[in-house]
């Protein structure tokens, strides 16, 4: 793992983002938003490009919103 400044705050934002969704999904037994924040948590450590990790981080963020599971 690399640790350049940008992928040092790649990191910190999508780790306070995926804390942010697991408390939620957690809260509101919702199953999307717990997902994505375990994923926003994890990706960082296994993903090395910048690129790909922004593409992969923004993709998990706006999940919640996207996929819509009715119950």
């Amino acid at each position: 793992m690399n640790f350049d400044p940008t992928s040092l705050a790649i990191n910190i934002f999508a780790g306070i983002v995926g804390l942010a969704y697991i408390i939620y999904g957690k809260k509101e037994q919702k199953l999307i938003p717990l997902v994505s924040g375990f994923g926003l948590i994890v990706l960082p450590y296994v993903i090395e490009s910048n690129t790909i990790l922004i593409a992969v981080c923004a993709g998990l963020a706006i999940a919640p919103f996207v996929i819509r599971l009715e119950g």
